[in-house]
Order: C-alpha cells, then structure tokens, then sequence
C-alpha cells in the first residue's frame, strides 16, 4: 500500500506518516525539484493551509500548491484512492478542508482527519482502516503490510 504526502517543512505531515508505517512517497516541497509520478494506487495525506477563513472571512487556498501541482496531471489523479488530511482544531469548521476540496474534486473518499502530528489512537485508527478497506478502495497490499 502506497501513501503520498506532502509535508511543509515543519514536517508535521511527514512525523504521522511515517508512525503509519506504510511505504511513502513525498510530494517535493519546491517547484525546482523532480516532480513526483506514481506508478501505483494511492492514499493521499495532505495537511491543510490557511485555516480559519470562514471565522475569519478571508479567502484561503487549504491545498498546498505542491498537492495542486501533482494531483494536475492525470496520471497522478488517476491512481487517487482515498484522501486524509491534517489540520489544526483552532480552524473550526476548515478543520481538515483540504480534505473536503480534495474529496469532491477527485471523486475519491475523504477517510480521516487529524490533529497536527496525530495521536497514537489516529495511527492505529489510520493502519486498521486501511488495511481492512485496501481491496474496496483498490488499494495493493505489501507483505510487508499485511
């Protein structure tokens, strides 16, 4: 099983994904570096950006362009099987938005949200639910992973 994540370079992202324990691919973090192309299924985990807009009324972009950079071209989109996003509680209702944009513009579920890092109970949540959906969501299992 395959996760793709993009992580700022707080590396937030990057700490819960690799607790998952999951063969991971990152998305670059800048535009001059090699653009990511996957060859398999995927879940995607993206942290959101820009939280608290709709309290705030600002306009905000919860997908970080790097995430909107890979998920553009199709090859890329067309291996999307699922999406869980990061965020932070404080943003309220755009608590984990980019998952809820993300979702509805690739047509794939939005399985879970999770505070910064994750807790050891969103970890576990994360592996269980994968591992017992990964042939309803078109999902390859490793040995490894099994």
């Amino acid at each position: 099983m395959l996760i793709v994540y993009f992580s700022s370079a707080t590396e937030n992202t990057k700490r819960f994904v690799e607790k998952l324990g999951f063969p991971a691919e990152r998305i670059p973090l800048r535009k001059n570096d090699a653009p990511l192309r996957v060859e398999e299924p995927y879940v995607l985990v993206c942290p959101t950006y820009g939280g608290g807009a709709s309290i705030s009324g600002g306009n905000t972009r919860p997908v970080p362009s790097q995430v909107i950079r890979f998920l553009n071209d199709a090859h890329n989109r067309s291996l999307l099987r699922a999406v869980i996003a990061g965020g932070n509680s404080n943003f309220g209702t755009d608590f984990g938005k980019a998952g809820d944009v993300i979702s509805a513009k690739c047509q794939v579920p939005y399985v879970y949200r999770y505070e910064l890092l994750g807790t050891e109970e969103d970890v576990r949540i994360v592996q269980e639910g994968l591992k017992a959906n990964a042939e309803e969501l078109g999902l390859y299992m490793d040995k490894e992973c099994a």
